[in-house]
């Protein structure tokens, strides 16, 4: 079944969706309608709850943005301090434009997880963040950059109350879009398989 499909494309694709920060096209709207396709593939994604309840929420009025990126400032300033660590510039150049972007999506959950329990996390999320990568991966296809961001997520009800997100909602992962300008997208350099994969038990590779 392969044949069907160019292979080489598709790689490329799942090994060069990188976090775009600083060169993007802030000044060229990302239209509506491609979003929607993009959310179209994402909904596509696999869920272990059998049901959708994906939803996703696009900013892109200026108003919205600003306060986000206030709160998306703070909170990796706040970070990158209590943990001792210097920001890259490419962090810096995000949060010193990401009121500029020309769109945020939320990715968001109708529902909460039940209870502490690993495997309800597990199931919870799980079934949220295929779909946030599928369209992170879809938006990288048309040429959109965009960066993997969960910060947000410590700040619910800040962002639930810009958003107008009822209770019992939950908000993941926010993705930054804009048109990529002169981005130059590589594979990272990763373990390689045969490091980091175990056959029938941990620990045991392959012989």
């Amino acid at each position: 079944m392969s044949g069907e499909f160019d292979l080489g494309q598709i790689d490329e694709v799942l090994s060069t969706a990188r976090s775009v920060r600083r060169k993007l096209d802030f000044d060229r709207p990302v239209e509506r309608e491609v979003l929607f396709e993009c959310i179209d593939v994402a909904v596509q994604a696999p869920t272990g709850l059998g049901g959708e309840n994906w939803r996703f929420v696009i900013v892109d009025e200026p108003q919205p943005k600003a306060e986000v990126a206030e709160i998306y400032r703070d909170v990796l300033i706040s970070i990158m301090t209590e943990r001792g660590m210097e920001m890259k510039a490419t962090h810096k150049a995000l949060i010193d434009r990401m009121h500029e972007i020309p769109a945020m999506v939320f990715v968001c959950v109708d529902g909460e997880p039940m209870g502490d329990a690993v495997s309800n996390q597990v199931g919870f999320y799980g079934s949220i963040l295929p779909a946030a990568w599928s369209l992170m991966l879809a938006l990288r296809a048309r040429g959109i950059g965009s960066t993997w961001t969960s910060l947000l997520s410590a700040r619910q009800e800040d962002i639930g109350r810009i958003l107008g997100m009822p209770e019992n909602t939950v908000q993941t992962v926010m993705l930054p879009v804009g048109y990529t300008k002169g981005a130059v997208l590589k594979r990272a350099d990763r373990m390689p398989a045969q490091e980091v994969t175990y056959f029938n038990q941990w620990g045991t590779k392959e012989r």
